[in-house]
């Protein structure tokens, strides 16, 4: 059975998303060489949000399950919502109305051995809750966005430790160094 794996990327101050679920802040920003085709190849389904697959959809209407990984990644798809009769129907996509616990089962059922990768943050969280994360993974790219959606919000939650996945102490923080970039 794979893993429940929360991989995101994000901006300096925290989100993951401009406001509406906009990803074109991730222009001109890239991850290290590698750490795509790596995901591509233990990724086995995608699990995201109503809200996110609409702001994709509006977009891009009948391609949101072809853009995982700039569309190198192809796989099932499922968004968890409470409304499937009024979603834009998609190949690829499978609209769920259950539970997360229930979604994250079929997620990992149909990814077929490989892992279920979570496209919400909202779901994450109640992943999160759950216990029923297995790794985190986040590329925090060095830009700020100001305003939009958080990578974890959840106001008056207890704090969620995690142990860095590397060699040596796993509670170790990462200090990170930045200066303003120079106008492009």
């Amino acid at each position: 059975m794979g893993k429940v794996l929360w991989h995101v990327a994000m901006s300096l101050d925290g989100f993951v998303a401009a406001e509406g679920h906009a990803m074109d802040w991730m222009s001109g920003v890239h991850v290290t060489p590698g750490v795509h085709e790596e995901s591509i190849a233990r990724v086995g389904a995608i699990l995201g949000g109503r809200r996110g697959f609409d702001a994709l959809a509006a977009t891009a209407p009948g391609k949101v399950a072809k853009q995982p990984y700039g569309g190198a990644w192809s796989g099932p798809v499922f968004v968890l919502t409470h409304h499937p009769e009024d979603a834009q129907a998609e190949d690829g996509v499978t609209f769920l109305d259950c539970d997360v616990r229930e979604a994250v089962e079929i997620g990992l059922g149909a990814a077929d051995g490989k892992d279920l990768e979570l496209h919400s943050q909202d779901i994450a969280r109640q992943c999160v809750e759950l216990g029923i994360v297995d790794e985190f993974i986040v590329h925090l790219m060095p830009v700020m966005l100001g305003s939009g959606i958080r990578l974890f919000d959840n106001p008056g939650g207890k704090p969620v430790r995690w142990d860095r996945v590397h060699d040596g102490d796993p509670a170790l923080a990462i200090d990170l160094r930045f200066r303003p970039a120079a106008e492009h």
